[in-house]
């Protein structure tokens, strides 16, 4: 289980396993936010015990201005977002309505489950594909899997994921993980599909 790193900012973003932090902080960076510290909450079973850790911890009260809380929707955004709001319950904060939401304040609460707006499944390689469709690569990366789809007994068990590191592959160091990629400028940051990150963490970070 993640354990919860001592609170040095009013900022606190928690996100879902290190590729996602490593994209956050890369993308922290660009937006040139300050006071924003991310941690690893580890793996979707593991927030409602990180949750209760980190109000517990000594400069939460003191301190913490603002929290939030990034989730894959996975197979479906709606579930995602239900078992974020049972967590928050569970440790006593504000539990926002909506997503993207920022609710109550000492701290107040926003909650972003990828990707975001009305895709009710998938998760951050979502719109990191979505970042580069029409691009030369993708062309290549739609021929590749076809290829593989095309085999007896293929299974391409997901395909974002699959498709992501696909592109990683035309890199300079395609042994990146897509987190680590981002702090290398492979990913671009400015797309439009990263639209709603980026409200979200401006949105965050406002009135602290």
């Amino acid at each position: 289980m993640a354990r919860s790193e001592p609170i040095g900012s009013k900022i606190q973003l928690l996100v879902e396993g290190n590729d996602q932090r490593n994209f956050f902080e890369a993308f922290i960076d660009h937006l040139r936010l300050t006071d924003v510290q991310v941690q690893n909450f580890g793996g979707v079973n593991e927030l409602r015990g990180f949750l209760l850790a980190l109000v517990s911890a000594p400069g939460f009260r003191d301190t913490v201005q603002s929290v939030g809380i990034v989730r894959d929707a996975e197979t479906s955004a709606r579930d995602a977002f239900r078992s974020v709001q049972d967590s928050l319950e569970r440790a006593g904060l504000v539990v926002p309505d909506q997503p993207e939401e920022r609710a109550g304040s000492s701290p107040a609460v926003a909650v972003l489950i990828l990707p975001g707006g009305n895709q009710q499944e998938g998760m951050l390689e979502t719109l990191l594909c979505q970042s580069f469709a029409g691009d030369p690569e993708e062309a290549c990366i739609d021929d590749f899997f076809r290829c593989v789809e095309a085999l007896p007994d293929a299974f391409i068990q997901r395909p974002a994921k699959a498709r992501a590191r696909a592109y990683l592959a035309t890199k300079p160091d395609p042994h990146l993980s897509v987190g680590v990629a981002a702090r290398r400028s492979y990913w671009n940051l400015n797309h439009p599909v990263f639209e709603r990150i980026q409200q979200f963490l401006s949105r965050l970070s406002a009135y602290v």
